[in-house]
């Protein structure tokens, strides 16, 4: 058996770290694969900004190379319940795209992943979308994480000269019960992550907003004990 490689030696990723169960677990994966982790974390002034304090502990967790949590402020655009005075839907997951989608913010968050990727000479990306149980946002889709890999190797330096760079989706094909499941399997206390898109004045996930809907449904499907508190 060959030994395995050193922390040093170990391939970087950049990893997109919301603090949510999804992005907690796509990044367990990337460490579970070998990689060594820079985690990003983009404030975006969004209002279950909580989020960005559960990022902080996944990536200390997860024991991170590097944890930058970058200020870019989307309230500046809105468009969004997320970003914006729009109510957060509390009706349940209905068909098409929510308010709660921020405009283009995927394609927004890839890039500088991107470019910090290319500067610190990491050519893998992973991010947590997924196509089954979701809200319905189109750049969670397959077809867009293909377009944006296509759209890295020929707008950077490494991607010309031909080190080119691969966008990781570990969750896409997964259902909300096979994450929570996954996450069990890494060893990852779920408690951890934070999914509420309209958290109560005392800290509590909401219990009622599309995210909270499908993480309650995850667990209960995988039958695993639900951590969340919910009001």
């Amino acid at each position: 058996m060959s030994p395995s490689p050193s922390p040093t030696t170990r391939p970087l990723a950049v990893v997109l770290l919301s603090g949510g169960l999804d992005s907690m677990t796509a990044a367990g994966i990337a460490r579970d694969q070998g990689y060594r982790l820079l985690a990003l974390t983009i404030d975006y002034n969004q209002r279950h900004r909580i989020e960005l304090k559960a990022a902080a502990r996944i990536a200390e967790t997860l024991g991170a190379k590097r944890h930058v949590v970058l200020p870019l402020d989307l309230r500046a655009f809105g468009g969004s319940a997320l970003t914006d005075e729009i109510a957060v839907p509390k009706e349940g997951v209905m068909p098409g795209i929510p308010v709660t989608y921020v405009p283009a913010r995927n394609t927004i968050f890839l890039s500088i992943a991107l470019g910090w990727a290319e500067a610190a000479g990491a050519r893998d990306l992973f991010i947590g979308v997924n196509a089954l149980d979701y809200s319905g946002y189109p750049d969670c889709r397959p077809e867009f994480i293909r377009a944006f890999e296509t759209m890295a190797n020929l707008a950077t330096k490494a991607g010309v000269e031909g080190d080119r760079f691969t966008v990781h989706t570990p969750l896409m094909d997964m259902t909300k019960a096979d994450i929570v499941r996954e996450a069990a399997r890494l060893k990852l206390d779920a408690g951890m992550s934070w999914s509420c898109y309209d958290p109560t004045p005392d800290g509590k996930h909401c219990g009622e907003c599309d995210s909270c809907r499908l993480r309650m449904k995850g667990f209960a499907e995988a039958g695993i004990p639900d951590p969340t508190v919910y009001a």
